[in-house]
């Protein structure tokens, strides 16, 4: 009865929290109801058991992703009224990709009602005596070793090329001298002066 419950309650707070991330009107206010979507998206994950998506969904979504939509959010200057302006010239635009969007959804909602996929021909079920994130890290680490480094190797040089670009050589930017500020001494940095009452320094 308590997994109904929270099931229910959770479902009603992700439907209702993705609605009003569509519909507020504060970019701001948008992001904060799409964190509170992921969190309740966790507790839907850990009522079925998938305990690894649920930490994964508040470690990496909420508290990587949904926070740098925040601060890019509160950083950019948005002119809002732009905005308004241009959703009528891409409202057609728009309106197809909706129609396309629905049109999945009905086919995703009759493959489900038309029955569950047989998986025990394709993978062998889990265990119920091994942990969900010990048979995951077997899998992932035996098995799939190899792509789990090639996905690795491309972040890491998506990484270096993010770095490269931002830190280009610009021109006009002043560098700074390790060696010259070393050498400088203390005699030559500060002058000590005695102006007389009146008169100012001259430089």
């Amino acid at each position: 009865m308590i997994q109904a419950i929270a099931f229910y309650l959770f479902a009603f707070m992700v439907i209702a929290s993705a609605a009003l991330t569509i519909t507020a009107r504060n970019p701001v206010h948008a992001v904060l109801w799409l964190i509170l979507a992921f969190f309740n998206a966790a507790g839907l994950m850990v009522l079925v058991g998938a305990e690894f998506i649920a930490m994964l969904l508040v470690i990496v979504y909420v508290g990587a992703v949904a926070v740098l939509f925040l601060f890019v959010v509160m950083m950019l200057n948005i002119d809002f009224a732009e905005l308004r302006a241009g959703f009528a010239r891409y409202a057609a635009i728009g309106a197809v990709f909706a129609v396309g969007l629905a049109a999945e959804i009905m086919v995703a909602f009759g493959a489900w009602s038309a029955g569950k996929i047989e998986l025990a021909r394709r993978a062998a079920p889990t265990p119920d005596t091994v942990p969900n994130i010990e048979a995951l890290g077997m899998l992932l680490y035996t098995r799939y070793l190899f792509v789990f480094e090639g996905a690795g190797l491309v972040l890491l040089v998506a990484m270096i090329g993010a770095i490269v670009l931002t830190h280009r050589e610009r021109k006009g930017a002043r560098a700074q001298n390790v060696s010259r500020q070393n050498a400088r001494r203390p005699q030559d940095a500060t002058r000590n002066t005695q102006p007389t009452v009146g008169k100012g320094i001259e430089l």
